[in-house]
């Protein structure tokens, strides 16, 4: 039977749906189509700059169901990447769309292998086509990530790599920057998080000769703290509340679109507890991962020197030679000299620039070499002739520098800088009692004798460190508070929770008796301390000053008492062989004599070495290390101090504890009206409140009336007065016989 109704050649549309139902009954069609489609690209390869329409619907057509047809459709494929490589740049834009999209589809089809698809897409990445650019940087990285779900597909991933490392050295600036932005966003992703790609931007980016590229790397490794606050923050403001939803789905008429609702928020919850429960991604950031930090920090700084960028290029050139030679604690002697230049006022970012001679500071570089910058930072920004603000924030600079290498400070510098602890300005002051402060804990010899304070029980442990001296504990610091609680230890039994007693007992000496007895004492004077830990530094300091007179006695006193203990030490044995003698005099076949024998054969240990024999025969719990920070916080507070300055070197110096001066409020009528506001918030209303429990709802009328208008009521109650005592009468009758009903 002939149809004299056939369209479909014509309709594709049609066909295509046809074709998707019953491939077999529509295989003619297809392959004459196809024919045509082979044709029509011979005709289009003669003059790739036109647009063909007829070519496009062909190809879209094609595409769609090629998985229908894959032995007729194998060549289809690679016809589109020849033409796409052959005249990438000559192409009509429109059809050159066509045709990506087209690859795209059989890629989600899986009838063209990923690698031969990427390494045409980056190649299309020098077309100027910025549309297509975004839409195949977007495809790049979605594919990338698809194809890593379930596993990394190593060998797919190092070939990618190394030919995207090859775009990155790239004549084109836009395939070269469109291919760093590929990387660095795969490795925020968490898919090419490795050292590979790592230090191909290190090795590769930052030293590209074209600038937006340069940039794009330097900002890689600087990192994005403020995007990944804010990501944070847009989390916890989408959390799900399922039960208020389900409150309000038993209370609420019940329709398709709510219940459609209330389940989709059933799959967000549930969704929403298993990434709770996920452990959590560490991402660290990439400027641990550099093999050659070294040659990295000298490169840059080369480069730094002989190119001519702008100012803010510069400064992050600075900025990222500044955390490689912190994290990494490098030796880069020139950037120091380099740097002096810049330390101005008037310098523009000045601040910033303080922030990285901070950042550049450790502890192995020699004091001669940073003493410069605390020098030019005392001539240009610490004297009277400036604000005082440029000399708070000198002194805060001084204070980050000589934090991070005690050593850079000379005597004679820090004495002149502590004498601004009686500036008439109080920002200036609070700067410069911080820096007495830090070297009150770190190198005290260094002050004036009224400067030091009373010494508390961690200065007195704490032993100033020479140039690269580095600090071993032999024991966990503070695990003499744990021997409060048990006066022997059990050197035979390696678990915390049984209580055999197979092993000999060591016997702690007298100095553990005295912490138990004070223990609880302790842990109150701590929670005093931690209360007034809020209290301006400048405040404690001048407690010091009332209670200089007293430190000499106490000296003299300490020094008694520690040759008194000196002399206990040396001959712990006598009293103890004592009571051996008494026990052996008295032992007999008894179980209580066994006992003391037992005891007779135990240790005596001082109370360092029996600290160090606990750590090392018991599995301290989480409570344990409490009490070993609790007893750590009571030896750094006393009445000269209230809150412990933080001992743990960070890796980056914020910007804010160099700008962090102390301003006097505003007290004009503004800022009184402001804080008046600010406190009303949270205060209810004052006034008549009715009884509603949602405010929402609707009044009786008896409420509605006493708002409407008198004119409006006027009538009912004129009506009320007028009432004759019969109407009255009646009135009532009516109203107790309705009551009679009612019951």
């Amino acid at each position: 039977m002939v149809r004299h109704n056939n369209q479909l050649p014509d309709n594709l549309p049609q066909l295509q749906n046809l074709i998707k139902r019953d491939p077999e009954s529509y295989k003619d069609e297809f392959q004459q189509q196809y024919r045509h489609f082979l044709s029509s690209l011979e005709v289009f390869a003669l003059n790739p700059t036109e647009e063909n329409k007829s070519l496009d619907e062909l190809v879209m057509f094609i595409a769609q169901v090629a998985q229908c047809y894959p032995e007729v459709c194998l060549q289809f494929p690679q016809h589109l990447v020849d033409l796409l490589k052959n005249h990438a740049t000559t192409l009509d834009p429109a059809m050159r769309n066509c045709f990506v999209k087209a690859l795209i589809l059989l890629r989600n089809k899986n009838l063209i292998p990923a690698l031969d698809l990427l390494e045409l897409f980056f190649q299309l990445l020098r077309c100027p086509d910025k549309h297509l650019r975004i839409f195949l940087q977007n495809h790049i990285i979605t594919d990338i990530k698809n194809m890593n779900a379930k596993h990394k597909d190593m060998k797919l991933n190092s070939s990618l790599q190394n030919f995207m490392y090859s775009m990155l050295k790239d004549a084109n600036p836009k395939a070269a920057k469109m291919s760093v932005d590929i990387m660095i966003d795969l490795y925020k992703k968490n898919i090419w998080n490795d050292e590979k790609t790592v230090n191909v931007i290190a090795t590769v980016g930052c030293f590209s000769k074209i600038t937006k590229v340069l940039v794009a790397s330097l900002k890689f490794f600087l990192g994005h703290d403020e995007e990944d606050k804010g990501s944070d923050d847009s989390d916890s403001e989408n959390e799900v509340d399922l039960k208020g939803a389900l409150l309000q789905s038993r209370v609420n008429k019940k329709t398709k679109k709510r219940k459609k609702q209330l389940e989709q928020l059933k799959k967000q919850a549930v969704k929403a507890q298993k990434k709770k429960k996920n452990a959590p991604a560490f991402n660290f950031s990439a400027i641990h991962l550099i093999h050659n930090p070294q040659g990295l920090a000298e490169g840059l700084f080369k480069q730094l020197q002989n190119n001519n960028e702008r100012f803010e290029v510069k400064l992050m050139h600075l900025d990222v030679i500044s955390r490689l030679i912190g994290i990494h604690e490098l030796f880069l002697f020139s950037y120091y000299p380099y740097i002096t230049r810049f330390i101005q006022p008037h310098q523009r970012q000045v601040t910033r620039i303080l922030q990285f001679a901070a950042q550049a500071s450790h502890p192995l570089v020699p004091g001669d070499v940073i003493e410069p910058i605390l020098k030019t930072i005392a001539n240009n920004f610490i004297t009277e002739r400036n604000s005082s603000d440029v000399m708070a924030i000198g002194l805060n600079a001084t204070r980050e520098i000589c934090q991070r290498c005690p050593l850079a400070m000379g005597e004679d510098l820090l004495r002149d800088l502590a004498m601004y602890k009686a500036y008439k300005e109080k920002s200036v002051m609070m700067a410069a009692r911080s820096l007495i402060m830090l070297y009150r804990e770190q190198l005290p010899a260094l002050l004036h004798k009224k400067d030091r304070g009373r010494l508390t029980e961690a200065q007195a442990e704490h032993k100033p460190k020479a140039y690269g001296q580095v600090e071993v504990h032999e024991t966990i610091p503070g695990a003499e508070a744990l021997l409060k609680s048990s006066k022997t230890i059990d050197l035979g039994s390696d678990d915390d929770d049984t209580d055999s007693n197979d092993g000999g007992w060591v016997d702690v000496s007298d100095d553990g008796e005295d912490l138990s007895d004070d223990g609880e004492e302790d842990d109150e004077d701590v929670d005093d301390d931690e209360d007034n830990g809020e209290e301006c530094d400048s405040e404690n300091y001048e407690e010091d000053d009332d209670e200089d007179d007293e430190e000499e006695d106490e000296d003299s006193d300490n020094e008694e008492n520690k040759e008194d203990s000196d002399k206990k030490e040396k001959n712990p044995n006598e009293p103890k062989n004592k009571n051996v003698s008494r026990k052996n005099s008295i032992s007999s076949n008894t179980s209580k004599a066994s006992k003391k024998s037992q005891k007779s054969e135990a240790k005596i240990l001082s109370e360092k070495e029996a600290a160090q024999e606990l750590a090392l025969t018991r599995i301290f719990t989480d409570e344990d290390f409490k009490r070993i920070n609790t007893a750590n916080l009571k030896k750094t507070v006393t009445n000269a101090r209230k809150r412990p300055l933080e001992k743990d070197r960070q890796e980056f110096v914020k910007l804010d504890n160099i700008e962090m001066i102390y301003k006097k409020r505003k007290h004009d009528k503004e800022s009184r009206l402001e804080t008046v506001r600010s406190g009303r918030t949270d205060r209810e209303k004052f006034g008549w409140k009715d009884g509603r429990q949602n405010e929402n709802c609707s009044k009786t009328n008896r409420e509605k009336q006493k708002h409407k208008n008198f004119v409006m009521m006027r009538y009912k109650a004129r009506s009320k007065v007028k009432k004759s005592f019969r109407d009255k009468q009646q009135a009532m009758r009516k109203h107790l016989l309705h009551i009679k009903k009612m019951k």
